[in-house]
């Protein structure tokens, strides 16, 4: 067999993994680019967003699946030029439904690259330590993407036009395409049975309709009929899926691993840190740009703190995990995460950025770091080598539902608070200078708010604007406030089911399909 440098094969990983992550991001800061170019609506906008979410978490089964079976960095490779062909196509687009098209067509070709990333990464270090260290990196850089996606996108937006924020992928993409041609070793399944189709099709369904639940929750209605029909169909779709796999040969998920509570465990604990990533961004940015006054670029630069600290401190994470458990540090890296977010909530518009602010943002990516790599490990040492790319497919399903959990949620949360505060503001002037529509509109977010505001008379304008200011801090402490409440609940949950000890070393590679 070849031998291949793992370290040097996880850089390779984390380049593409880096990429799509970062994806999942770049856009939020050139929405208003969007709108003012491609007339795009609110609802476009949104889409501009989610339509990248969705199939990238509905074909993650897919991804994992045909990784196993045809080869994982074959896979890759296919996945990363289809990537950057549709990237292309994104950056030239023209109108609102071109650009959604090429979204949704880039989120599929993201979800045959995600969990073959960590797929590989479980096959190819076999030693316990070095695994979590790499688990570590993996998380982080995940984590760091995550922070770098608006900042990476306000850059180009200054100087380039929209388009920029997808062509970059292609040169990107080369680079990949040429270390994982180059560095990555091909590996599949030790176990190839015949592809389960039935599983795929209803797993891959009872994702996508609740993915779509959630992302369209908050603006449908969470009590809407069609909500409560998608939420339906999830759960038919579910309990099909589970019945299917208990009852195949070669399942492409043995569910039964679900049984084992560290399994169950560390799923649920990378879908609660990001849920609370996600909902911190979603807060944070607001906070910066639309209380501070911050650009879009700025706003993003001033995250940079999370970023680097999370570079440093994810390793260290994972040392912890491997020396005193992932029961002794994961369910703190929750408590440390959540507190993190209600600390930030407790900020007013006038807080020293260089204190409360950076020691908020730095506390929470410790937290991060003591949470990732552990519950990564957990869960993917829980599995036989055939279930790795199944194994990988949960573990990235989870955390895309929890990043669209968490600005669902969070925002949701956020609203509840907002939505009657404002209208409690303008109510009064309505037949008065402001039309019944302006208030609607006004209500319908901080951004919305401060346009009434500027339409308003200078001295009411001027007058009400402290009172907006005080509406959108409420509501940013109450959206924290939950946040910080989830943290603490799932460090209990978690606690009495994560393993005591570090996870075990893998197979060697030969029994896992290297090539």
């Amino acid at each position: 067999m070849r031998r291949f440098n793992q370290w040097w094969i996880l850089a390779a990983l984390c380049l593409c993994l880096l990429m799509v992550v970062i994806d999942n991001t770049i856009v939020n800061v050139a929405l208003p680019t969007f709108a003012r170019d491609l007339h795009s609506s609110n609802a476009g906008l949104q889409w501009i967003v989610d339509g990248y979410a969705l199939p990238f978490a509905a074909l993650m089964f897919a991804g994992g699946g045909a990784a196993d079976r045809l080869g994982r960095q074959r896979v890759m490779l296919i996945a990363l030029v289809a990537f950057a062909a549709f990237s292309a196509y994104a950056s030239f687009s023209t109108s609102t439904g071109s650009l959604i098209a090429a979204r949704a067509l880039m989120g599929a070709a993201a979800a045959f690259i995600f969990p073959a990333t960590l797929s590989i990464v479980t096959v190819v270090f076999t030693n316990a330590r070095e695994r979590a260290i790499a688990f570590g990196v993996w998380g982080g850089v995940a984590g760091i993407g995550v922070a770098l996606g608006p900042i990476a996108g306000g850059e180009l937006i200054t100087h380039f036009w929209y388009g920029s924020v997808f062509l970059v992928n292609v040169p990107t993409v080369a680079l990949a395409v040429a270390a994982v041609w180059l560095i990555v070793p091909n590996s599949t399944s030790p176990a190839k049975g015949r592809f389960d189709f039935l599983g795929l099709i209803l797993g891959s369904g009872a994702v996508t309709t609740l993915t779509l639940a959630i992302i369209q929750g908050p603006s449908w209605g969470w009590a809407s009929a069609t909500v409560l029909a998608l939420f339906g169909a999830t759960l038919v779709l579910g309990a099909a899926f589970v019945r299917t796999e208990l009852a195949q040969a070669e399942p492409m998920l043995d569910v039964r691993v679900f049984r084992s509570g560290a399994f169950s465990a560390g799923t649920w604990s990378l879908l609660t840190v990001t849920f609370l990533l996600t909902g911190f961004i979603f807060m944070v940015t607001q906070y910066f740009q639309l209380v501070r006054g911050y650009s879009a670029l700025s706003a993003g630069v001033r995250t940079l703190p999370f970023a680097i600290t999370t570079a440093i401190t994810t390793p260290l994470g994972a040392w912890a995990a491997t020396k005193w458990g992932p029961r002794r540090v994961v369910p703190v890296g929750l408590v440390v995460m959540g507190s993190a977010i209600w600390w930030i909530g407790q900020q007013s518009p006038t807080s020293a950025y260089f204190g409360p602010v950076v020691g908020s943002m730095v506390l929470m990516s410790v937290g991060f770091s003591l949470i990732t790599a552990p519950s990564t490990a957990v869960t993917m040492s829980a599995l036989p080598a055939n279930q790795v790319g199944a194994g990988a497919s949960v573990n990235e399903t989870t955390r895309e539902v929890g990043s669209t959990l968490g600005v669902a949620i969070v925002g949701s949360v956020f609203a509840s608070t907002f939505t009657p505060r404002i209208h409690d503001i303008f109510a009064p002037l309505v037949g008065s200078g402001l039309t019944a529509e302006q208030l609607t509109a006004a209500q319908g977010s901080m951004a919305a708010a401060l346009a009434t505001v500027g339409h308003l008379p200078a001295a009411v304008g001027g007058a009400l604007a402290p009172h907006v200011t005080s509406a959108f801090m409420a509501s940013f402490r109450h959206g924290c406030s939950v946040a910080a409440v989830v943290a603490g609940m799932s460090a209990l949950a978690v606690v009495g089911f994560l393993p005591n000890e570090a996870h075990h070393p893998a197979d060697e590679p030969e029994a896992m399909g290297v090539k």
